[in-house]
């Protein structure tokens, strides 16, 4: 590993080279924040896929990609005189340090859920209206669903064992199947998404994060699904062509090889 002196050579390293591209690129010259947004949105999932494929040749480099994108940000706050990366890096670790009064000031706490507890009546503390005000509007709705769990439990807004979320998820279940036999859109598309709300949180208390354990299945399927593909090509037919109990044989195959 590197030590500190090298981390920091490297990192100024890479804003001497932002600098560079910025005043000598063409590309690099043109971009906005608003131009780099959904580049950013796009790394960070790159990034997310890296970490749930555990590999971490990957994760190292699209952690650079989103290096290279907070340093951007950063340059071009620079050149409107509103902050620099010293400003981000400062602003983060006066954040840290207030939100961990447990390290450095005289708080004491006995586990993880104080800690979460504290941090989220400090930032009341620091002016927000809300505990949710932290949440992204833009969020997937399935994190965003996490999030918001996680935010309201850490003021004690939550449930109390793991069964009690259990039995809520039968409830909505319940409550699904009566209003599909209604037969309201508007009402079923309701309860669907209280049913997937509280296996959500069924998921949270579980210690299961619900988007990663969601994105292995869609990861899974996929898998399996191309390898039926495959299968069906080297039988010289497609898969329109066959049977479901044609599919399932090489479905279950495919499972085998999991």
């Amino acid at each position: 590993m590197n030590t500190r002196k090298e981390k920091l050579e490297a990192f100024d390293r890479l804003l001497t080279i932002m600098d560079e591209l910025r005043t000598q690129c063409p590309w690099d010259k043109k971009q906005t924040m608003e131009s780099l947004r959904h580049l950013t949105i796009e790394e960070t999932y790159e990034l997310g896929d890296a970490i749930l494929d555990y590999d971490m040749n990957d994760i190292k480099g699209e952690l650079g990609d989103l290096l290279l994108h907070i340093v951007f940000y950063a340059k071009i706050g620079s050149e409107t005189n509103d902050f620099d990366i010293a400003d981000v890096a400062n602003g983060i670790c006066e954040k840290l340090i207030n939100r961990h009064p447990h390290i450095y000031g005289d708080v004491s706490v006995e586990n993880e859920e104080e800690v979460k507890q504290n941090w989220e009546k400090i930032k009341l503390k620091e002016g927000k209206k809300s505990v949710l005000e932290g949440v992204p509007r833009s969020l997937p709705a399935l994190v965003k669903a996490n999030r918001i769990q996680d935010k309201v439990a850490g003021v004690g807004f939550d449930w109390e064992e793991p069964e009690q979320v259990f039995e809520k998820v039968q409830e909505e279940l319940g409550e699904l199947r009566e209003e599909v036999k209604s037969g309201n859109k508007d009402k079923i598309e309701s309860e669907f998404g209280d049913v997937l709300f509280s296996m959500i949180n069924y998921a949270r208390f579980l210690g299961v994060n619900p988007e990663n354990a969601l994105e292995r299945t869609n990861k899974k399927f996929s898998k399996r699904f191309q390898f039926l593909e495959k299968e069906a090509t080297k039988k010289g037919t497609s898969l329109k062509d066959m049977s479901l109990e044609e599919m399932e044989v090489y479905w279950e195959k495919a499972k085998k090889m999991d």
